[in-house]
């Protein structure tokens, strides 16, 4: 009797990248005994993404679109996972190029584990050649585990039990067990999910062996306004639990909101008050500046000595993105 995965994607406004996607699902590899159905959500695009959509599950069976009036990707996965009939879940972004293994792998180490959610880490790579400069510098900051605060997410060789990894994927007992993806998050819905299932009891597993490479954005600005986001809607998932899933979300939201108090202190303080507030104001700044000069220099060391003139501003931008958003 052949067994079914079910694939799942929230798209939206994709028309650059749909179709290659599609291509790469299609040509995953998947144990003897095992069958694909891939369902993707489609948020209502407007810029043709449906029509390209409509014509290859025309000729690819194995694909279904479905609407996703709410475009969100919590209520895109969600939908996916009510239309779904496989005993195993799996989740995957457009925008990541995977390993031809990656389904196979992710029920190997499912099947080797029991856990609730398995996953690989969280690789990411800029494109070739020097207009993409910057995006190299900031594929290699985020794979930094001193900008991103020591996530194991973020370790290529780790293999174990973590809070978090990228995507997912999960027997579909986890969602009958812990509900599916909270509908009032725009984003950090999977932080929240992975939540859920450690303070129920589950098991979150990574292995190295799975495979796939995250493709990130191309400017400093368009990181800060996503670590914006990012922070903004983490403390609305720390608000639902009670607790932050690890302390390295706090940081970047204290280190900006002491950096705010002692400005306002500087200015507002009268006489001895006022040049303490500034005297150490300044200092935080200079740590700040040095530890991020010295981190851009090991990062360069191994990612390329041509990164060192955009990384200083790349570590900035998800450091305060993350901060002011959490803060706001």
């Amino acid at each position: 009797m052949t067994r079914l995965v079910s694939v799942i994607v929230p798209c939206r406004n994709e028309r650059d990248h749909i179709l290659p996607f599609c291509q790469s699902v299609a040509a995953q590899t998947v144990p003897d005994g095992w069958a694909l159905e891939v369902i993707v959500a489609d948020g209502l695009s407007d810029d043709g993404t449906r029509d390209l959509l409509t014509e290859w599950c025309r000729h690819d069976t194995r694909f279904q679109m479905i609407d996703n009036p709410g475009r969100i990707v919590s209520c895109g996965l969600n939908a996916c996972i009510a239309q779904s009939r496989g005993e195993f879940i799996v989740r995957l972004d457009v925008h990541t190029v995977y390993a031809s293994d990656y389904m196979a792998q992710c029920l190997a180490t499912w099947q080797a584990t029991g856990a609730d959610n398995v996953g690989g880490p969280w690789r990411a790579q800029g494109g070739q050649g020097a207009d993409l400069v910057v995006q190299r510098a900031v594929a290699a900051a985020f794979q930094s585990r001193l900008v991103a605060g020591g996530a194991r997410s973020r370790d290529l060789a780790f293999e174990g039990e973590v809070d978090t990894v990228y995507l997912g994927s999960w027997p579909r007992q986890t969602f009958d067990r812990f509900g599916g993806f909270d509908e009032t998050l725009v984003r950090n819905q999977d932080d929240e999910h992975n939540l859920r299932i450690h303070k129920g009891g589950g098991r979150i597993w990574q292995s190295a062996r799975i495979c796939s490479t995250y493709v990130p954005r191309a400017s400093v600005g368009d990181v800060f306004r996503q670590y914006r986001q990012y922070g903004y809607w983490k403390p609305f998932v720390m608000h639902k639990h009670g607790q932050a899933a690890s302390i390295r979300h706090l940081i970047p939201g204290l280190f900006v909101g002491a950096l705010g108090v002692l400005l306002v202190l500087s200015v507002l303080l009268p006489g001895l008050l006022g040049v303490l507030a500034g005297t150490l104001l300044s200092l935080q700044v200079l740590l700040y500046v040095l530890a991020v000069g010295a981190i851009s220099l090991r990062i360069a060391r191994t990612s390329g000595p041509d990164l060192l003139p955009y990384l200083p501003a790349v570590i900035a931008a998800y450091h305060f993105g993350y901060g002011l958003g959490s803060l706001r």
